[in-house]
C-alpha cells in the first residue's frame, strides 16, 4: 500500500495563497520527487500530505481513505527531515526504537524491527554508539532507520541531504535509491537540487510559485519540457536560451539549446562568439561563451577540446536538438 491522491489541494496563509490548487496521483511504490526553486511551495505541499499543515481546501486521500482532516499519526506516514533530530543521550538503537516505545510496542518486537532496519542501513555495528560518535551520513541513516521501523505506507523526505558535504550527498543519494528498491515502499522526496531529482525519481513534479509546471519521468522532462521554465530548470548546466534572429530562423520567439547539443568549430558555424572561462573537468570542458549578439551561453565540449580564453569559436545547434518556445514561454511542438 502507499498510494496518495491530491484533489485540488490548496493552502493559503491569510490572504497569501502559496498553493493555488494541486491535483496529483502518486502510485503505490513510486519514488516521486518534488523539485523547484526556493519558495516554490514544495516543502509546504509535503507538510500538507503529512498533516503538519492544514489544507485550506481540497482532499488528500491515502490508500483510498480521505485523511484531509486526520492527525499526522493516523496517516501511516513516516517523515525524514533535513535535521536529524536525534536524542544525543540515547544510543543509536534506542533512537531507532523510540517511536515504537512511544507506541508501547512489546520490547521483543521492537528489537526485531530495530535489528532489521539496522541490517538494511548497515548500522548493526553502531547500535550501541551515541549520535555524536557518528558521521553526518550515519546520523542521517539513523533518522531513516527510525522511519523504517514504523513500517509506514509511505516515506516523506524533506531535503534530507542538505546538511551533508558534496561527497556524502552522492553516497546518500545512492543509498536512498537502493533503499527504495529493497523496501518497494512509496517515497515522496523534496529537493531544490535537480541533479537529485534526475538521478533518484521515478516521477518528478516540477513546482513554481505553488503551481505544478510539469509531471513526468526524468527523461520525459529532459527531452520534452512543457515550457521554458522546466527546460531551464531541468538539466545541468542549464539550457541556453536565444532570442532575436537566431530564434526567428526556427519560427519561434525563443529557442533553447542544451550545452551538449552544440557542434563547435574554430572556423565556421551559425553562431560566432568568443570564449571566456573554460572549465576543464577532465572528461568534459564547459565553455562560457559570449556570442557576437551579446548572448552569454554555456557549451559542453570533450575534456581534451583545445580551446583557451579569448579564442574565437563558431557554434551550430545540432539538428533536431532545438527547443522552440512562444512569447508565453510554452513549448512549440
Amino acid at each position: 500500500m502507499g498510494s496518495i491522491t491530491l484533489k485540488q489541494v490548496r493552502k493559503a496563509f491569510g490572504d497569501i495563497e502559496v498553493i493555488p490548487g494541486v491535483d496529483l496521483e502518486i502510485n503505490e511504490g513510486e519514488f516521486v520527487v518534488f523539485v523547484g526553486p526556493s519558495g516554490c511551495g514544495k516543502s509546504t505541499l509535503l507538510r500538507l500530505i503529512a498533516g503538519l499543515e492544514d489544507v485550506s481546501s481540497g482532499q488528500i486521500i491515502i490508500d483510498g481513505q480521505d485523511v484531509t482532516s486526520a492527525a499526522p499519526a493516523k496517516r501511516k506516514l513516516a517523515m525524514v527531515f533535513q535535521s536529524y533530530a536525534l536524542y544525543p543521550h540515547m544510543s543509536v538503537g534506542k533512537n531507532i526504537a523510540f517511536p515504537l516505545k512511544m507506541a508501547k510496542m512489546p520490547e521483543e518486537e521492537r528489537q526485531k524491527r530495530v535489528n532489521h532496519a539496522a541490517g538494511i542501513l548497515n548500522l548493526t555495528d553502531y547500535l550501541d554508539r551515541k549520535p555524536g560518535q557518528l558521521s553526518g551520513g550515519q546520523r542521517q541513516r539513523v533518522a531513516i532507520g527510525r522511519a523504517i521501523v514504523r513500517e509506514p505506507a509511505a516515506f516523506l523526505f524533506d531535503e534530507p541531504l542538505s546538511n551533508l558535504d558534496a561527497a556524502l550527498r552522492v553516497n546518500m543519494r545512492v543509498e536512498i535509491s537502493e533503499l527504495h528498491k529493497k523496501l518497494a515502499t512509496t517515497m515522496v522526496y523534496v529537493t531544490h537540487d535537480q541533479v537529485e531529482a534526475m538521478t533518484m525519481a521515478d516521477k518528478i513534479v516540477v513546482l513554481r510559485a505553488g503551481r505544478v509546471e510539469q509531471i513526468g519521468s526524468p527523461l520525459e522532462l529532459y527531452h520534452s519540457p512543457a515550457n521554458r521554465f522546466v527546460g531551464g530548470f531541468i538539466g545541468s548546466p542549464n539550457m541556453n536560451f536565444l532570442e532575436g534572429p537566431a530564434a526567428e530562423a526556427f519560427g519561434a520567439h525563443a529557442i533553447g539549446v542544451r550545452p551538449e547539443h552544440f557542434l563547435m568549430s574554430k572556423t565556421e558555424g551559425q553562431l560566432p562568439g568568443t570564449v571566456g572561462v573554460a572549465e576543464h573537468l577532465g572528461s568534459d570542458t564547459f565553455l562560457h561563451i559570449d556570442l557576437d549578439d551579446g548572448t552569454h551561453i554555456i557549451a559542453r565540449a570533450a575534456g581534451e577540446f583545445p580551446i583557451s580564453h579569448g579564442d574565437r569559436i563558431w557554434l551550430t545547434p545540432e539538428e533536431g536538438r532545438v527547443y522552440r518556445f512562444d512569447k508565453e514561454g510554452l513549448a512549440i511542438t
